[in-house]
């Protein structure tokens, strides 16, 4: 009976044909049952019950995406706005899970679409869930039947979307400050979280290795690079080979890529915990709690592993012959500053998290919701080359911002190193570079760091899909 009320309420309603304000004015009369011009919860909440939508909290989450001008209803202009942006979003998925673009999802599809989101369904389940949508009992679904299943769903269910839009931490650019990848309820019960976090690791390596001499170049004009001994990338890269031969352009490269798998352990681990401490039973997080959660997760990851960042720092400015390696250059510093050397630049470190982490998120999200509005329109899913141009974008934008703090932290792990008696605070040592070497004095070596940006994303990424492929997780 409730399908058959369904499907009456929503066949008039589609944004596709001519005369869709007509069929959402239908639509928002019949759930107007008051006639008061506006419909809010109570009202949304009794329509979809008629209709057999018995989701805890779609209406007020309905309700709530849709409310412009927050009065706690939807007008008719709130409500056709709401319903448009929502089926846009339908239409996209449904474009995404049609493989063989007939126009109908089977069961197969279903099982394919969702494996390669690492959730993993018998035939028997991808049966059961084309059954809940399938009308006219051919067991396969069409547009239309998709669209009239989840046209008063709100937003937030269509997993698919979200998933398409991972924004993954995969992307490695040696500054392991972006948000921890995130895994959905059925990857953390089976064992495809570690393996994708095995995958990222791997990718990361590889990443940092290939990059290391731009890596190398950076440091060693953030510390050495002045207004009186301006160091360019072709001055740089000489002075470091004639010192040191090809090879030590790789210094430092053995602990950057050693404290992967700690970091990203405890980063992962914390933003779990971070999260539901967070989030409300059963929702979804939201982009700012993410984000909060994201870099707390960070703070606590650096706090963990910080010393190996001192020692990378350390490695990467050494002198031929000045370190025997990472255990004698661990046992030299605490030998001769003791154990606060560690977390020297500790406190610039946790700073540059906060700005590189939030403007990171919010750039991506901003550009992935730039391209779904002008450029989706066959499917959600954007492909490699978006994806990785957002990430590259957004990533950029963070480091940009995060830069200064960053070169203030590098010149005071390496401070006691260059011979100098005086060990400056962070605060004296901003105001120190900028009275010296002016505002873009904070922003030396920046050149070489953006350099590394797009073959370390391209990189890791290439590396990341055959670590997929070679554990299994990739169809």
């Amino acid at each position: 009976m409730y399908q058959t009320l369904r499907t009456s309420l929503l066949s008039s309603a589609r944004c596709w044909d001519a005369n869709s304000q007509q069929s959402y004015q239908t639509l928002f009369d019949r759930l107007d049952t008051n006639n008061d011009g506006k419909v809010d919860v109570a009202e949304l909440r009794a329509g979809l019950h008629a209709m057999g939508i018995f989701r805890h909290g779609a209406a007020q989450k309905i309700v709530s995406s849709g409310d412009q001008n927050k009065d706690g209803c939807l007008d008719f202009n709130e409500f056709t706005k709401y319903l448009k942006e929502h089926e846009m979003k339908l239409w996209l998925t449904f474009k995404s899970l049609d493989r063989n673009n007939d126009g109908r999802i089977d069961a197969s599809e279903i099982q394919q679409s969702l494996a390669e989101l690492g959730i993993h369904l018998s035939k028997e389940d991808a049966l059961k869930i084309l059954q809940s949508m399938d009308i006219d009992g051919t067991m396969m679904v069409d547009w239309n039947e998709w669209r009239e299943h989840f046209l008063l769903y709100p937003a937030h269910n269509l997993e698919e979307i979200i998933r398409y839009w991972k924004h993954s931490s995969v992307l490695d650019i040696g500054d392991s400050l972006a948000i921890p990848d995130e895994f959905t309820e059925e990857e953390k019960s089976s064992d495809v979280w570690w393996k994708q976090l095995v995958a990222g690791a791997s990718a990361g390596a590889v990443s940092r290795t290939g990059t290391a001499p731009l890596d190398r170049l950076k440091v060693f004009m953030q510390v050495h690079s002045s207004k009186t001994n301006r160091i360019g990338l072709i001055g740089g890269f000489r002075q470091m080979i004639v010192e040191g031969g090809l090879t030590s352009l790789w210094r430092g490269n053995g602990i950057n890529v050693l404290k992967i798998a700690p970091e990203t352990a405890i980063k992962f681990m914390a933003y779990e915990q971070y999260k539901k401490l967070l989030s409300s039973e059963g929702k979804k997080i939201e982009t700012h709690k993410r984000f909060m959660a994201g870099s707390m997760a960070g703070a606590t990851a650096q706090t963990a592993i910080y010393p190996m960042e001192v020692l990378k720092t350390r490695l990467t400015l050494r002198k031929t012959g000045q370190y025997a390696g990472m255990f004698d250059c661990a046992k030299k510093i605490l030998k001769k500053e003791g154990v606060i050397a560690f977390y020297k630049g500790y406190i610039p470190n946790l700073l540059g998290i906060i700005p590189y982490a939030g403007i990171d998120l919010a750039v991506y999200e901003t550009l992935k919701n730039a391209w779904l509005s002008y450029y989706a329109k066959d499917t959600a899913n954007p492909g490699v080359l978006v994806l990785l141009g957002c990430g590259t974008i957004s990533s950029t934008c963070g480091q940009l911002a995060s830069y200064p703090l960053a070169l203030v932290r590098t010149r005071m792990q390496a401070q006691a190193s260059l011979g100098s008696s005086e060990q400056l605070s962070m605060t004296s040592l901003l105001k120190k570079i900028v009275a010296k070497d002016g505002f873009f004095g904070l922003y030396r070596g920046i050149l070489p760091n953006f350099m590394k940006v797009i073959p370390a994303v391209s990189i890791s990424y290439v590396v990341y899909e055959y670590m997929k492929t070679g554990l299994g997780i990739s169809h």
